[in-house]
């Protein structure tokens, strides 16, 4: 009998989380298709300009990153209970935070960007492809923020394929458009910004028609409870654990943010090639991350549910099955970028002195899987149950202890250092979420 409830537990986490992994990596392919597109130009500082546009915007969803975690572990727990009004409710809550805020940041923009490229530095030619890049792709971020929204509510009702159909069908278009504007029309970096423009809007689109399409019995819910239930939809105490909730895993990602924010404008103030090869590389991380994210995406859906209904030994298993299948794909992904790190750096730019920068950093990347995965998968248990607190805690001590004390002390061997700080940063994120869950969570009644 416990031979089958283990079979069932990993059979269930592959169910999700293998069409996690392909939709997640869609996301840094998609990146990586950009750098090739702008590095294979004739100067840096198109990679650099775009690069530093990109963190720019990223900042905002990344930041905002609060909207798929929170509706994803809040969705889980009332699919666990059963709870369809609740179910509707995360969606709609989300959306309308998402929009709200999406419309501030395009309000703000003015401001915004002018202090983020005065943070960035470098060179006049980064800076002004920078500007250009950012003041095209902010316009999308009400869909970019509610495109969040939709995934992590979708994933939280166990639909995994419909989120990896979605990011596919979205990244693709994304591509197509990359691919004509930059080369077909010629629009460099504008063209980039375009094609995620135009992508963002789609999917959006995309993910509302795949959500009632299938759903028919939503139109009855939104007619009969949602269009006559304002107020239970926007009660105190539900907006108040709601944004509670967002609060710590805001916290949590700023602290984040901090640090892939530093990496990028440290490299910028380095020079241009600098910045350019640190590009190649985050996308190479985004790539690992992404991936190991399916194994987490699928444990914190399992992880909520367990919550939910109150099955605490099921819980259990489910993160032993979990951790031992992250440890798994982090090995893979360690072998790959060994064996082949050399070659995709080619395959993407050609420009001689980012080629020669990105191969002497690329050992970070070899080790980034076996130190990162641990972080990444106790992440994904702690938004199924819900701890965001122990999450914002976790990131404060990784940020603020180890990333830039180590790189201060660090400095002096320049781009070694932001990449020896960020490990180090990787490292404490998984030994304190670790700690906390094996010495408090497993010992609960």
């Amino acid at each position: 009998m416990q031979q089958t409830n283990s079979t069932t537990y990993h059979k269930s986490l592959f169910v999700l989380a293998i069409p996690m992994i392909l939709s997640n990596i869609t996301v840094p392919l998609l990146g990586l298709v950009d750098a090739a597109v702008i590095g294979h130009l004739e100067h840096a500082y198109y990679l650099g300009g775009s690069t530093v546009g990109a963190m720019i915007i990223t900042f905002i969803t990344w930041l905002c990153g609060f909207l798929r975690m929170s509706t994803t572990g809040m969705t889980a727990q009332a699919y666990g209970r059963k709870d369809e009004i609740g179910n509707l409710f995360c969606l709609t809550r989300g959306l309308l935070v998402a929009v709200a805020l999406g419309f501030v940041f395009i309000l703000l923009q003015a401001w915004y960007l002018d202090f983020a490229l005065w943070l960035a530095g470098g060179s006049d030619q980064v800076q002004f492809y920078a500007r250009r890049y950012s003041e095209i792709r902010i316009w999308g971020l009400p869909a970019a923020l509610a495109n969040l929204v939709i995934v992590g509510w979708l994933l939280g009702n166990h639909q995994a394929k419909t989120v990896m159909w979605l990011l596919v069908i979205t990244n693709l278009l994304n591509l197509l458009f990359d691919l004509w504007f930059v080369l077909g029309l010629e629009l460099n970096v504008e063209g980039v910004a375009y094609a995620t423009l135009i992508a963002e809007y789609s999917g959006l689109c995309i993910g509302l028609w795949l959500i009632f399409s299938r759903q028919k019995n939503w139109w009855l819910l939104i007619k009969n409870k949602l269009l006559f239930n304002w107020p239970d939809l926007l009660a105190a105490h539900a907006m108040k654990q709601y944004f509670s909730l967002n609060r710590d895993i805001l916290i949590r990602t700023l602290c984040l943010e901090i640090c892939f924010v530093f990496i990028t404008f440290q490299g910028a103030r380095l020079g241009d090639d600098v910045v350019a090869a640190n590009a190649i590389l985050m996308n190479f991380l985004l790539l690992i991350s992404l991936g190991l994210d399916g194994i987490a995406n699928a444990a914190e859906v399992l992880v909520g549910e367990a919550k939910g209904a109150n099955n605490p030994n099921k819980l259990k298993s489910i993160v032993a099955t979990s951790l031992f299948w992250t440890g798994i794909f982090a090995v893979v992904y360690a072998l790959f970028f060994t064996l082949f790190g050399d070659w995709l750096i080619r395959l993407i730019t050609s420009i001689p002195e980012v080629i020669k920068l990105a191969q002497d950093y690329v050992v970070w990347l070899w080790l980034m899987p076996l130190l990162a995965c641990w972080c990444y998968l106790y992440d994904g248990i702690y938004i199924g149950l819900m701890q965001a607190k122990i999450m914002r805690n976790s990131m404060i001590i990784s940020t603020f202890i180890g990333f830039f004390p180590l790189w201060y002390l660090l400095q002096e061997l320049g781009n070694h250092a932001i990449w020896a700080a960020f490990s180090m940063f990787m490292i404490l994120r998984g030994v304190t979420l670790a700690w906390h869950f094996h010495r408090v969570v497993t010992k609960a009644p």
